[in-house]
């Protein structure tokens, strides 16, 4: 435990520009989320020791890049245990968020870590994206390792709303771990911007992990 307390100043390096505010329920999050894969498998239970470094680093990464004007809307599709979409609603409390998976009890999971840590700018459903009513629109949709790239676009990209008042872009953002160039040669996709986030943060040992902005 006490190696796992040592990781937290770290992270506060890697992530000056986060408030106090944030690290307090980000420091929350993990416990509820360690005390919740106790009983339901949400993150791989061998991560467990590196849940701060492995999963919470790798989406805290996007903060880098995600500038978000008030009332910015993403829609956080196969959330799962709630990541990328809870840290991300933590740190950009001005955005709404909307956490999306198919899977009932981790839903349940979900909305009991949200109402836990008092976020009223996030909205829990269940559900797949495919069948999301036209009519919702979302300026950024998010995903991490969730399926194929060219998959994941297309389920979304005809849900994002065309903007630049935001940065970068609105448009998606994949978290994206291994070799990716043979999906996108595939697939015709062209991404505005790719980041390499080892070497944003080469000291989380993060591997071969990239964040994919497509813009719409």
């Amino acid at each position: 435990m006490e190696e796992m307390n040592d990781t937290w100043p770290l992270l506060r390096q890697w992530f000056p520009k986060l408030s106090d505010q944030s690290w307090t329920q980000l420091e929350q999050y993990t416990d509820l989320l360690r005390d919740w894969n106790s009983k339901i498998n949400l993150v791989s239970r061998k991560d467990m020791d590196r849940l701060e470094t492995k999963h919470l680093a790798h989406c805290l990464t996007m903060t880098n890049f995600l500038r978000l004007m008030p009332k910015t809307r993403i829609l956080d599709v196969g959330t799962g245990g709630g990541l990328p979409g809870i840290p991300l609603a933590i740190c950009y409390p001005q955005a709404r968020f909307t956490l999306l998976d198919s899977i009932g009890k981790k839903i349940m999971v979900v909305e009991d870590m949200v109402k836990q840590l008092g976020l009223s700018n996030v909205e829990v459903a269940r559900g797949r994206v495919e069948e999301l009513p036209k009519k919702r629109s979302y300026d950024f949709i998010i995903g991490r390792a969730v399926t194929a790239l060219p998959t994941f676009f297309g389920w979304v990209h005809n849900k994002i709303r065309k903007g630049a008042r935001n940065s970068p872009a609105n448009g998606i953002l994949y978290l994206k771990g291994g070799d990716y160039t043979e999906e996108l040669k595939s697939s015709g996709l062209h991404p505005a911007k790719i980041w390499n986030l080892d070497e944003i943060i080469p000291e989380a040992n993060l591997g071969e992990k990239y964040l994919i902005h497509f813009k719409i």
